[in-house]
């Protein structure tokens, strides 16, 4: 019976893998709405991986872990254009996780509320954003919704009592997966959520779960190491441990005290609070345990993902319902139990709705979104001609540029702002001048200004947030370089040029980077300078 129910539900949420699937290649392209800085950041790992067969890591610095990028990197090496590669991507992800998200619910939940949280669980894989309530698509962040997927797989068979025989290797072997996978594909679920992993498998006393767990995560270990040498590890570890010391993007959005306790969290935190609290009123000890100590983990995720969206929220509706007592059953306060949990659970669902609806209505908005006024992101590559972004974003070249400066309208108030140091370069302060949007506009005029001059197929680092001008000319991708620079100048050691943006997409990044080559002894000799930038031979004694 347990067998033909589980085979069941795989059937269903197959078939939604499907539906959700076919909507997206519908289109017969990817039409993106909004972040194409970050689709770019996210090109440039991808291509250097499917045709230049480099590692992150090992070839270019970035916080992000393999895993979050050798799925879509696979079907560009395959043959796909970069947007159906990314939707290729989610169905393979979701298809990878369609047996132990089976697994999960089945075994974890009752049979409608397996149903409804395996479908959950699917759109978190296929969406074409990353929450929120802003419903334009992008590809930002889309290894979040996986990560996040994963926990949904793994916390459940490590937290609640299983139904039917109980099948500790299987469980274990399949918690041990999932953490190596979250290591791998953002560090920061690993770290979030190892403790209570652990206290599980001890409040559990799950020793054969523990022994499989650990064989499975040593083992996807021992495979990496053999496909991408050992160096990979230490070369991972610093990659993180420069974001650690890095002050440019530590925290993207608000403070772990907004996370926890804002006017916009805060409902959410206490919906969580309270379900501890009632699920050890009803003499659910472990498990009120051990979601007391996933919480800390739940806050540290949210606070550093982009947007602060707590997509844990279904996840704690889901174990309150399913762990709810009889419906005789009382605290000292004379609460109906049951009907608490309930009503938390209902609670944090209504927090999580926004987020929800906007994930699982994402594939069929962009299976029916315009294609008028949409153009090509990469234009120098028609290969990848089928990721598309509106030509508005990608060629209304806009700047900040700040009206306090020396003879401006407002320079009396200028101290009394707070401003980044200045970029000098060579003693020259430049320009205070910062770009908001038109970044192909950008990237197009700087490749075609180095090719008429005859720089095609230098080795070229760029002062700046990106480094995505490879993928508008014949340059090569920088070995060592950054996708998006977390801090100093990765890459400088085998650059043949330097290129200083006079108004960068980042302020701070371009002051940073030049920061870093002053301190680390690298001369600049100007070699050509344009209305759009200046350009450099590194040199250092």
């Amino acid at each position: 019976m347990q067998r033909a129910s589980a085979l069941l539900l795989s059937g269903l949420l197959f078939g939604l893998i499907v539906l959700m699937g076919g909507a997206m290649l519908a289109k017969g392209g990817l039409y993106l709405g909004k972040h194409e800085g970050d689709t770019l950041h996210l090109a440039d790992m991808v291509l250097r991986m499917a045709e230049a067969g480099q590692w992150p890591h090992l070839d270019f610095t970035t916080p992000i872990g393999v895993l979050a990028l050798a799925p879509v990197a696979f079907f560009v090496w395959l043959g796909a254009g970069l947007g159906h590669a990314v939707i290729w991507a989610e169905v393979a992800v979701a298809l990878l996780l369609l047996l132990p998200l089976a697994r999960a619910a089945g075994s974890r939940f009752e049979a409608t509320g397996a149903l409804a949280y395996g479908a959950y669980v699917v759109v978190l894989c296929l969406a074409l954003v990353h929450g929120e309530a802003n419903s334009a698509v992008s590809l930002s962040m889309h290894y979040n919704r996986w990560a996040w997927a994963v926990v949904y797989i793994i916390v459940p068979l490590a937290v609640l009592p299983g139904a039917g025989e109980p099948r500790p290797w299987l469980d274990g072997a399949l918690i041990g997966f999932g953490m190596a996978a979250l290591a791998l594909i953002k560090v920061t679920y690993f770290v979030g959520l190892a403790p209570a992993i652990l206290l599980a498998f001890a409040a559990r006393g799950e020793g054969r779960a523990f022994i499989a767990a650990m064989f499975a995560g040593l083992s996807v270990v021992a495979a990496l190491t053999v496909l991408a040498g050992p160096a990979f590890w230490p070369a991972y570890f610093g990659d993180l441990l420069s974001v650690t010391q890095s002050d440019t993007r530590v925290v993207p959005g608000m403070s772990l005290a907004g996370v926890v306790g804002a006017p916009a969290y805060l409902g959410g935190s206490l919906a969580l609070l309270a379900t501890v609290a009632f699920l050890r009123q009803s003499d659910r000890l472990a498990e009120g345990l051990l979601l007391l100590v996933l919480t800390p983990g739940f806050f540290l995720i949210t606070w550093q993902n982009f947007g602060n969206d707590p997509q844990w929220l279904v996840l704690l509706a889901a174990f309150a319902l399913q762990l709810r007592p009889d419906p005789y059953r009382h605290n000292g306060l004379g609460m109906p139990l049951k009907a608490s949990l309930t009503t938390a659970a209902v609670a944090a669902l209504a927090f999580a709705t926004p987020s929800m609806l906007n994930l699982a209505a994402s594939p069929f908005r962009q299976a029916f979104a315009s294609s008028e006024g949409m153009v090509p992101l990469l234009s120098a590559r028609p290969e990848h001609a089928d990721l598309l972004v509106q030509e508005t974003r990608l060629y209304r070249a806009s700047a900040l540029q700040p009206l306090d400066l020396p003879g401006g309208p407002f320079a009396a108030y200028r101290d009394r702002a707070e401003r980044d140091e200045a970029a000098v370069l060579n003693g020259e302060t430049l320009p205070e001048c910062e770009l908001q949007a038109g970044y192909s506009a950008w990237f197009e005029t700087a490749a075609a200004e180095l090719v008429a001059a005859g720089y095609a197929g230098k080795r070229i680092l760029v002062a700046d947030l990106f480094s995505s001008l490879w993928l508008y000319g014949p340059f090569p991708p920088l070995p060592g370089g950054a996708a998006w620079l977390y801090g100093g100048a990765p890459g400088i050691e085998a650059a043949e040029f330097v290129l200083v943006p006079l108004c960068p997409t980042t302020l701070h990044s371009r002051a940073d980077m030049l920061k870093a080559l002053a301190e680390d002894g690298w001369t600049l000799t100007e070699a050509r300078r344009s209305a759009s930038f200046i350009l450099l031979r590194p040199f250092k004694p």
